[in-house]
């Protein structure tokens, strides 16, 4: 072998030295793996975040804001209930009163009526048939009334029969005047004619009554004013 191409396998032979260059240089590989770890240890920072913004995990601000919409309801509800509660009131009491308004009404018609048709019967005396007239006169009367009534009613036939009386009588008008407890006091107007034997002519006059009835003892009359007033007039 010639000194020349011992030379050249020699050269072949020797290992080539590394570039310092190439080493310096970063892969590919070696690159992304350094961003996959950077991001493995930024992602509990990111689950951290998410986890806080996450809906299941409810943050205090959320929870202040749910219990001022819960007070905020039950003040609605409260006040929804106070108003109920009023008009409920309003209208009980608006009832209570026109019921009793109603039977208050009731009540002052019924004595009216009671007055009119006694004032009538008492203004309606025939002298042939006297006692048909001392009936009409005790009716609907208390005990106490009727036995008054009964003696002045004695009284009046010794006038009645001599003048020879004969009246009848025709409703006007009743209207209550007072009421105090049970007791209705009623003014009753009664259309009168009238013929005697000195006047056989009819007379038109009004009898007027002052009637007292008493609702506690079944609606009877306690008391009557009135009774002879035409008689005494003549």
């Amino acid at each position: 072998m010639t000194d020349t191409e011992q030379t050249m396998t020699e050269t072949a032979v020797e290992p080539a030295e590394p570039d310092t260059a190439e080493n310096d240089s970063v892969p590919p590989q070696a690159d992304d793996a350094a961003k996959e770890s950077a991001a493995k240890d930024e992602k509990p920072e990111d689950d951290e975040v998410k986890e806080k913004k996450s809906p299941g995990n409810k943050s205090p601000r959320r929870r202040v804001s749910i219990s001022l919409r819960s007070l905020a309801a039950g003040a609605l509800i409260a006040t929804l209930v106070g108003t109920i509660g009023a008009l409920a009131w309003l209208y009980l009491g608006a009832q209570h009163k026109f019921d009793a308004q109603a039977r208050q009404s009731a009540n002052n018609a019924r004595a009216e009526k009671i007055a009119l048709d006694y004032a009538v019967n008492a203004a309606a005396m025939n002298a042939q048939d006297i006692n048909a007239w001392k009936t009409k006169l005790v009716a609907g009367t208390t005990p106490e009334l009727k036995e008054k009534l009964t003696k002045a009613a004695g009284s009046m036939e010794q006038i009645l029969v001599p003048l020879q009386w004969s009246s009848s009588a025709s409703p006007l008008v009743a209207k209550v005047r007072s009421n105090s407890g049970a007791a209705y006091v009623v003014d009753a107007f009664v259309s009168v004619q009238t013929k005697t034997m000195q006047a056989p002519e009819p007379l038109q006059s009004t009898a007027a009554y002052s009637i007292t009835i008493d609702s506690n003892k079944d609606w009877q009359i306690s008391d009557v004013g009135g009774i002879g007033a035409m008689v005494e007039g003549k």
